[in-house]
């Protein structure tokens, strides 16, 4: 993780007064990380509710759909390797210009003339994203000193609240200018990058770690202690997590809905995560985190079989609950992977990230499969009963305060 002085003109000048405890807090600079992470996500937000009109546009069957999701999500796969670099190597222009690679080539994916520009675009897409998302959190995380868990928070927040406007941003911005004027929304990309390399320009870092690296094979093995259950229940969830994420705007346009009704509503379902993420944390540090996954578990997939029975505007309360419900799990599920192996928290976070990011690939190309052959009413229903099936899972995972060797 990159070692940064935090005590530079510009640091102190982007901290806040702050009682002894929060003393090391530098609650700006904080604050414009997320910021930047809300505005990069925003713009990763993009692909879902376009999905529809590239069916429509390029001629694409739903599973071909699902496959542009997965060309941008691949590269999170190489975040651990990242993060290993970035341990070891300076690079904080990832986070600075990282921003303005992403919001750049997003704005162009309306204009890609075939599916295989498409493609390439969002497979560059996916290794600026996975560059950014693997480097800023340090940065943040060493801003924060001793305040981790708020630092964290905020970034957290800043990247749910970004996923969330995305639809509503992109949906907005084609009934005014069209696919052909998605371009002009690179501007904003460029501009929050050039202002971090301004206001961040005096803060130094090093690299952290100059002893040996660890190394991934025996890593691996002695956290599938862990591991295996929790990649067990996140696969169980996968076509449930695929199907709302992803295919919702395009399940809804099926229903009758138009194309900004279709994006305000994953928007819906994104904010409802906002408080949801935050209390899934603070409930699962008080009542345990076996318990939390157990009542999301539960609940969500029951919501979902309750959203394919109405229609029209009787969705958004729904959806309102299933985003709580639903994306309150993501920090219980970090805190188990890195409270298991607190000296190797890193390591264990990238390998329970990665394992995601496959499973969920493979869960797209499977329910977009599922919405060719039986429709996507179906994959839904098909999604929530898997789901429903894989709550036992959590019995397998380790228990308050429990330990585990590495």
């Amino acid at each position: 993780m990159p070692a940064i002085e935090t005590e530079t003109p510009t640091v102190r000048a982007l901290g806040t007064h702050t009682t002894p405890r929060e003393a090391s807090f530098q609650g700006r600079a904080v604050a414009l990380i997320a910021g930047v992470h809300t505005l990069h996500d925003t713009y990763a937000g993009f692909l879902p509710p376009l999905l529809p009109l590239f069916i429509q546009n390029l001629a694409i069957s739903r599973a071909e759909a699902g496959l542009l999701d997965v060309f941008m999500r691949w590269p999170s796969v190489l975040q651990p390797f990242i993060g290993y670099l970035a341990d070891r190597v300076s690079l904080r222009y990832v986070l600075i210009i990282a921003p303005a690679i992403t919001t750049t080539l997003m704005s162009l994916i309306g204009i890609a003339p075939s599916y295989v520009i498409l493609a390439a675009l969002l497979m560059a897409v996916g290794l600026s994203s996975a560059a950014f998302h693997a480097v800023a959190p340090a940065i943040a995380g060493k801003l924060s000193g001793t305040l981790l868990g708020r630092g964290m928070s905020f970034w957290m927040m800043g990247g749910e609240l970004g996923r969330a406007l995305g639809p509503v941003v992109v949906v907005t911005a084609i009934r005014f200018v069209g696919l052909e004027g998605m371009p002009w929304l690179a501007i904003l990309g460029i501009v929050s990058s050039l202002s971090l390399l301004i206001l961040l320009r005096d803060v130094k870092d090093s690299p952290a770690m100059r002893g040996p690296a660890l190394r991934f094979g025996p890593a691996m093995r002695a956290m599938s202690r862990v591991m295996l259950p929790l990649v067990a229940l996140v696969t169980a969830r996968a076509l449930l997590s695929a199907s709302l994420t992803t295919f919702l705007p395009t399940f809804l346009t099926d229903e009758g809905a138009d194309l900004w009704f279709a994006g305000v509503s994953l928007t819906a379902l994104e904010l409802a995560g906002l408080p949801g993420v935050l209390a899934g944390g603070y409930l699962s540090d008080r009542l345990g985190r076996r318990l939390v996954l157990f009542v999301s578990v539960l609940t969500a997939p029951l919501l979902v079989l309750l959203l394919l029975s109405v229609s029209g505007w009787a969705y958004v309360p729904v959806l309102l609950l299933l985003g709580f419900t639903m994306l309150s799990t993501t920090p219980v599920l970090m805190a188990l992977a890195q409270e298991s192996y607190p000296e190797n928290r890193a390591m264990a976070n990238g390998i329970y990230v990665s394992l995601s990011f496959i499973i969920r690939a493979i869960g797209l190309v499977v329910v977009g499969s599922l919405g060719d052959r039986l429709g996507l009413r179906a994959a839904f229903t098909i999604g929530a009963i898997a789901a429903l099936a894989g709550a036992p899972l959590i019995l397998f995972l380790p228990r308050p305060g429990e330990r585990q060797p590495a």
